[in-house]
């Protein structure tokens, strides 16, 4: 009997989002908001265990979202871009993680069907990273297989794990989606608006 490899998810939710003008973690989305979201799709997931990389407006983060049963970190050097968040997030994943999921913060519309299956496929691989497509196009979240942590950690800047996808880009195991929600994020007020409105239309 193959034994399952337990999958971390590390939602990133630490950046201020300067496009936005406002802590967008916080927007409105569907009677709670864009981060709120993100954790609850997780946490329907089959995700072995959830950590939350905070930082800008932790304080009214954690108020005003339920992280039960994740793993809260706050990034106090979050401004030092993306990376460094990534890096919290890997040194926080349980040993017994054979890879980890980095979700991203403003992306509500990734299901947790779409988690379950970036999961299926890392049971079944041997891949060292595996990403979304859609229609051509590279989305999110990535699954990076604990090999390449080391990697990771030393990872700076706001990068994030691009370098790494440049440099393995031969052992990418690409998954092919219909939907364009692993595309769907929301940067400035206009993406908010566009992703209020496929929520509505149930699109």
């Amino acid at each position: 009997m193959k034994i399952l490899k337990k999958t971390a998810g590390i939602i990133l939710a630490a950046g201020f989002a300067s496009r936005m003008g406002k802590t967008k973690q916080l927007l409105p989305f569907q009677g709670t908001t864009l981060l709120g979201r993100v954790a609850g799709n997780a946490a329907r997931s089959e995700l072995d265990e959830i950590i939350v990389v905070l930082g800008h407006d932790a304080d009214n983060i954690l108020k005003t979202i339920d992280f039960s049963g994740m793993k809260t970190i706050i990034n106090k050097d979050y401004k030092k871009g993306q990376s460094d968040s990534l890096v919290k997030g890997i040194n926080a994943v349980s040993p017994s993680c054979a890879g980890a999921m980095f979700l991203l913060a403003d992306q509500p519309m990734v299901t947790a069907g779409i988690i379950n299956r970036m999961i299926t496929v890392f049971q079944a691989s041997d891949a060292p990273i595996l990403i979304p497509f859609c229609k051509g196009c590279r989305g999110n979240p990535v699954i990076i297989s604990r090999i390449l942590f080391p990697r990771l950690l030393s990872l700076s800047g706001d990068t994030g794990a691009r370098v790494i996808f440049d440099k393995y880009k031969d052992s990418i195991l690409k998954i092919n989606f219909e939907t364009d929600a692993v595309l769907l994020d929301v940067d400035t007020p206009m993406d908010y608006e566009n992703i209020l409105a496929r929520s509505f239309s149930g699109n």
